[in-house]
């Protein structure tokens, strides 16, 4: 393995704005700590959270990097003390809580998974991030099991499509919203149970039509506002209802009352500010859960774009048009 170079190019900004704003930016190679690695990055995944942070309204947490970027994959170049796995030359990819836009970076070994044989590391690169929060969200905080229905806001989005995948592979019935015509096809070849276009019909009646009238167990809300009180009338009795991003706004007005008399469960969550100790329980359950379904290549990324590592502004263009299909990525080192 060649020698570790003093510094690397990374992509950051001086102060928030448009996707402009991001620009390279010379670092020196950080040096792993306790239960770290040091990664040289080969692809990292671009997500709506980095363009919030651009934007200057999602700060990172507290010691991580200020270099956007929430997940990656690459090879294992350095260890820091008490690391015996993943071992230096393995290849892997890993959630952080930030610094993935760069040709080198640091991930706790704890919430690193080992790329297997046949699972490209571009497609590797977009699997952390949404499966982690997918899987945190719908099946541990949303309790779903085989045989709910469940209505997913944003489809084509990552997170929709993990969403989708997740999904059909636990035996859940996944209604997702999209908007326009051919995201609601994308989604149904994916395998969704049905696909609402917003901008052409309510969902709220569109769910009730479907269902006949017997609602969905779960709502995985990524845009809150106005849409929760529209969420909770598509939900059955002792629904449950977890937001994971306010897209549409912060607040929401609900009748507290038909929460309690129809015994729904409103919770959310977000994922980067959370322990070490916490994601690593997290890892080892996907690991030992839904990993041996990437290992047999029953569980792919949806792929939209590639972008090289220099051109990060497009990458985050082309999120926030919001014409992509899935995972955007961006390319590093090859």
């Amino acid at each position: 393995m060649k020698p570790l170079p003093a510094t690397m190019t990374a992509i950051g900004f001086d102060s928030p704005g448009a996707p402009e704003v991001l620009r390279p930016e010379t670092l020196p190679v950080p040096t792993p700590g306790q239960g770290q690695v040091l990664l040289r990055v080969a692809y990292a995944g671009v997500n709506r959270p980095d363009v919030i942070q651009r934007q200057g309204f999602y700060p990172p947490p507290p010691g991580a990097s200020l270099i956007p970027g929430l997940e990656v994959s690459g090879q294992v170049v350095a260890t820091g003390d008490g690391v015996t796995t993943p071992f230096i030359g393995q290849m892997v990819c890993a959630l952080v809580a930030g610094g993935g836009y760069a040709e080198y970076c640091l991930a706790e070994a704890a919430l690193c998974l080992p790329v297997p044989n046949g699972l490209p590391l571009d497609q590797a690169a977009a699997l952390p991030e949404t499966l982690f929060t997918v899987w945190h969200n719908v099946f541990e905080r949303g309790w779903a099991t085989e045989g709910e229905r469940v209505l997913v806001h944003g489809g084509t989005s990552g997170i929709g499509t993990m969403a989708i995948l997740l999904g059909k592979l636990f035996g859940l019935q996944v209604i997702v919203t999209c908007g326009g015509p051919e995201k609601c096809a994308a989604a149904l070849a994916l395998g969704a149970a049905h696909a609402i276009d917003y901008k052409a019909s309510d969902f709220v009646e569109e769910v009730s039509n479907f269902t006949h009238g017997a609602g969905v167990h779960l709502v995985l809300d990524m845009v809150a506002g106005d849409y929760v009180a529209r969420n909770l009338k598509c939900l059955a009795d002792d629904g449950r209802h977890v937001t994971i991003a306010v897209q549409g706004g912060v607040r929401a007005e609900l009748n507290m009352a038909e929460v309690m008399r129809r015994r729904i469960t409103l919770t959310g969550s977000t994922l980067r500010p959370r322990s070490n100790e916490f994601k690593g329980l997290l890892a080892d359950e996907i690991h030992q859960t839904v990993w041996p379904l990437v290992d047999d290549g029953q569980l792919r990324p949806v792929m939209d774009m590639t972008f090289p590592l220099l051109e990060a502004a497009a990458a985050h263009d082309r999120m926030e048009t919001g014409t992509h299909i899935g995972k955007i990525v961006l390319a590093v080192a090859q």
